[in-house]
C-alpha cells in the first residue's frame, strides 16, 4: 500500500508555508527534496568517519572508502551494470554528458563524423557535443518530433551514415515529460555499429532502469534528482568503452604513476574520477536509492503516472489551457500555457499562492522553437506529491487566469 502520509513525514520541508500558505512543491524536475534518512546519513559519515578516501592505511579513510564503495555497488545494482568498474561517479548528468563527449569524441570522432542528437535535448546533451563538433569538424543530425512530442523513428533511421559515431538522446523529456524507446533507439545504432548514451536524468527517478536489458553503452543521472545530494552523479559506461577512452581530467586518484617523462593510468572507474571525490554525497546517493527501491520503483512510478493524468485532466478543464507535450508514453511532467498571460507572469504569481513551478525554456531552446512558444510553466511529480496539490494546483491557475480576462 502507498503510504503517502508516512512518505510525506520523511520530508519536513514539505510542511513549510510559503507566503502563509502551504507549500506545494512542484518543480521535482528540478531538483527533488531530500529524505531525512539522507541528511541524517550524510552529516553521520560527516561527524564520525570523515576521512579522505583510497589513500589513507588509518581505520577512519578504511571506513570512508568502505562507504564509498558500497555506494557503487550499490548504484550497480540500481541500472543493474555488469560491474562496478562500469560505474563512474561525476559531479551530475553534465559532467557525464562533457566526459564522453571529451574522452570518446577525442578517440573516435574526426572531422566530417556525424553525431545524432533529438529536437528534445536538454542543453547539457546539446552544448558539449556542439563544442566537440566545433573542435573536431564533425556534424550534429536531429532526431525530429511529431506535434505531440514524440520522436519520428523513421526520420531517425534515415539520419545514419557510414560517418555516424554516436547517437545521445534523452530517455524522459524534461519539458514534455515523454519516455522515449530506447531500447529501439539503441538497436537501431547498434544495427548500424554505432554505440548509443542515454541521459537518464529525468527517468532515474522514475523508471526501472536496466542497462544490461537496454544494451546501451553510456548512461547518466544526477543524485539531486533522485532525493540524493547535489554535486553527484553517474556515468555507466560499458568496459570495453572506459577502457579504450582516455582520461577526463589528470590529477591525483586516477594514476598509476607518475614521472616527468610519462604518466600511466589506473583502470576504470578510477581513470575518470581524478581528484578527491565527494564521498559523502556518493553515501548520500546511495541511501537515497535505497530509500527508493524500500518503497518500490513500480509503486512510485503508479503513483507519479495516476498524478500526472490527473492534472492534464484538470488543467484541460481550464479555459484557454495549452498542454505542450501529451505523448502516448508519458511520465511525471507537465508543461502548460494559459491564452496569452506569459509564463513568467502565471509562475510568480502561483508562487504568491505556495505553488511552486518552473517557468522558462528549460534549458531546452530548440524544442521551444518546436513547440512554437518562448517558455512553458512545468508542475514535475516526485513520489511524495498528492492529489490535493494537484487541485491546489489547478485551483491557483484558474484564479491567476482570472485576473488576466
Amino acid at each position: 500500500m502507498y503510504d503517502l502520509d508516512n512518505i510525506r513525514q520523511d520530508f519536513p520541508i514539505l510542511s513549510r508555508t510559503i507566503y502563509d500558505r502551504p507549500l506545494v512543491y512542484l518543480d521535482n524536475g528540478a531538483t527533488t527534496q531530500k529524505p531525512l534518512c539522507v541528511l541524517d546519513a550524510m552529516r553521520d559519515e560527516y561527524l564520525n568517519v570523515n576521512a579522505n578516501v583510497h589513500r589513507g592505511v588509518h581505520y577512519l579513510s578504511q571506513q570512508a572508502t568502505d562507504l564509498h564503495e558500497a555506494a557503487r555497488e550499490t548504484v550497480r545494482r540500481f541500472i543493474n551494470a555488469a560491474s562496478t568498474t562500469e560505474v563512474v561517479f561525476t559531479r551530475g548528468t553534465t559532467e557525464a554528458v562533457n566526459l564522453v563527449a571529451a574522452s570518446y569524441g577525442e578517440k573516435f570522432i574526426g572531422e566530417g563524423d556525424e553525431i545524432i542528437l533529438s529536437t528534445m535535448e536538454h542543453h547539457s546533451n546539446i552544448v558539449p557535443w556542439q563544442l566537440l563538433a566545433q573542435r573536431k569538424g564533425a556534424v550534429i543530425k536531429v532526431i525530429p518530433i511529431n506535434e505531440r512530442g514524440e520522436l519520428l523513428l523513421d526520420e531517425y533511421e534515415r539520419l545514419f551514415s557510414e560517418r555516424t559515431r554516436i547517437v545521445s538522446v534523452t530517455h524522459v523529456s524534461n519539458v514534455l515529460g515523454t519516455v522515449n524507446p530506447v531500447a529501439d533507439i539503441i538497436r537501431t545504432a547498434h544495427s548500424h555499429g554505432v554505440p548509443v548514451m542515454v541521459d537518464a536524468a529525468q527517468s532515474a527517478p522514475h523508471l526501472r532502469l536496466d542497462v544490461q536489458a537496454l544494451d546501451c553503452d553510456f548512461l547518466a543521472f544526477s543524485g539531486h534528482k533522485m532525493y540524493g545530494p547535489t554535486g553527484i552523479g553517474v556515468l555507466y559506461g560499458k568496459e570495453r568503452w572506459l577502457e579504450e577512452m582516455p582520461p577526463y581530467q589528470g590529477g591525483g586518484e586516477m594514476i598509476d604513476t607518475v614521472s616527468f617523462e610519462k604518466t600511466t593510468f589506473e583502470l576504470p572507474p578510477l581513470k575518470f574520477e581524478a581528484g578527491t571525490p565527494d564521498y559523502v554525497a556518493t553515501h548520500g546517493l546511495a541511501v537515497a536509492i535505497d530509500y527508493i527501491e524500500r518503497i518500490g520503483l513500480d509503486q512510485i512510478a503508479a503513483h507519479e503516472h495516476e498524478l500526472t493524468h490527473y492534472c492534464m485532466e484538470q488543467l484541460a478543464t481550464i479555459d484557454g489551457m495549452r498542454l505542450i507535450g501529451q505523448a502516448r508514453e508519458k511520465t511525471a511532467v507537465v508543461s502548460f500555457l494559459v491564452g496569452d498571460i506569459h509564463h513568467l507572469d502565471m509562475g510568480t504569481l502561483l508562487d504568491r499562492l505556495g505553488i511552486a513551478v518552473r517557468t522558462g525554456h528549460h534549458c531546452a531552446e530548440p524544442l521551444m522553437n518546436r513547440m512554437g512558444v518562448l517558455g512553458t510553466v512545468r508542475a514535475s511529480f516526485a513520489l511524495y506529491n498528492t492529489r490535493e496539490e494537484v487541485d491546489a494546483l489547478c485551483q491557483a491557475v484558474r484564479r491567476v487566469a482570472k485576473m488576466f480576462k
